[in-house]
Formats: structure tokens, sequence, C-alpha cells
């Protein structure tokens, strides 16, 4: 698939320049890291995941899955979730980005686990998911899905877009089997 020039992702990288003052930044070891840092005014660059937080539905054995329309990863399915703004807590994000991408409001019921994300070509990232009920709203895709729809656990889709999502998947059929969050499960 051909991805559109205002479309393509960026890899995460080094910066070159201090964003601060504009000056070559050097590379320090800093707190047992290698790490950029200007020499001018003492910036350090830490080179931290971007937090993102989603959703778990689930509704008579079925999971909200949607379906992605932009890059990466366009047209495979996964949880209903995005990336924080800066001036949001990770609940309001969560609720925020369920109402974008499906429609629904929700209740947060409880914190589900979090999860290292590594293959997304953006940055790294920390996918914090919640269980979740739906309270109101209509299910319609959108701004960031193509559709949006509920699969039978037994019967979801194969193209589940990130590691992330597969794993929680995994831990989720886990949890609902014997009522153990993923923590639980590792001892």
């Amino acid at each position: 698939m051909s991805v559109p020039d205002d479309h393509k992702l960026v890899e995460a990288r080094d910066f070159k320049f201090c964003p601060w003052c504009g000056s070559p930044l050097e590379y320090r070891r800093l707190d047992n890291a290698v790490r950029s840092a200007c020499p001018s005014c003492e910036y350090i660059w830490y080179k931290n995941p971007i937090p993102a937080t989603g959703a778990i539905i689930v509704d008579d054995n079925r999971l909200l899955l949607v379906k992605r329309r932009h890059p990466p990863k366009v047209g495979d399915w996964c949880i209903p979730a995005g990336f924080m703004e800066y001036d949001e807590s990770p609940v309001e994000c969560c609720i925020r980005e369920i109402k974008e991408e499906t429609g629904l409001d929700i209740k947060i019921d409880r914190l589900f686990w979090n999860y290292k994300a590594g293959d997304d070509p953006r940055s790294m990232v920390v996918l914090i998911l919640y269980l979740a009920t739906v309270v109101d709203g209509e299910l319609v895709p959108g701004d960031d899905a193509m559709e949006t729809r509920y699969f039978d656990l037994e019967k979801l889709p194969s193209n589940i877009a990130f590691s992330a999502h597969q794993r929680a998947i995994k831990d989720l059929k886990k949890y609902l089997k014997d009522g153990k969050l993923p923590r639980e499960n590792e001892r």
C-alpha cells in the first residue's frame, strides 16, 4: 500500500540540536545510560516512551476492536486506544479515545495491565489498558477507525495490529477463565 507523504512515519531518533538553545548535542554517559546532552545549557534528552491508554470492552464474550484508518498498520484490528495528550490523566485519555474511536461513553471498571510496545515505528510506547463498561453512545467508527466491531473471543481476526494488543488479548482470555489479572498469572 502506498502511504501519502503527509502520513509517512518518523522513526524515533536522537535530536541533533538542543530543543532549548539550539546548540549541537553531544553524547554523555548519565544515569547509567548514554544520552544526548547540551554542553551549553545542560539540557538532557531522556528518550522516554510515549504513554497511551485504551479500554478492553467485553460484552457477552465478545471483544470490541477497531480497524485502523491511519498508519501504521492500516486495516489491522486493535483494542481502542491512543496517545495521551500533555494535560490528560491516563483515565481521561482512555475515556476520550474510546469516544473518538467508537462513539461510546464508558465507565472505567479497573486497571487491567500495562504493556511495553516496541513495534510501533513512531516510538516506544507504554500502553495502559483498563477494563471498561459501556454506559451510553452509539457504536460508530470515529476519527481513527475504519470500522468498529465486537468479535467473539474465539473468532478474533488474525491481523491484530501490535504485539502489546496481542499480549493483552491473550492475557484477557486467561483473566476471563481464571479471574486473575496478568500480574497475578505470573506468580
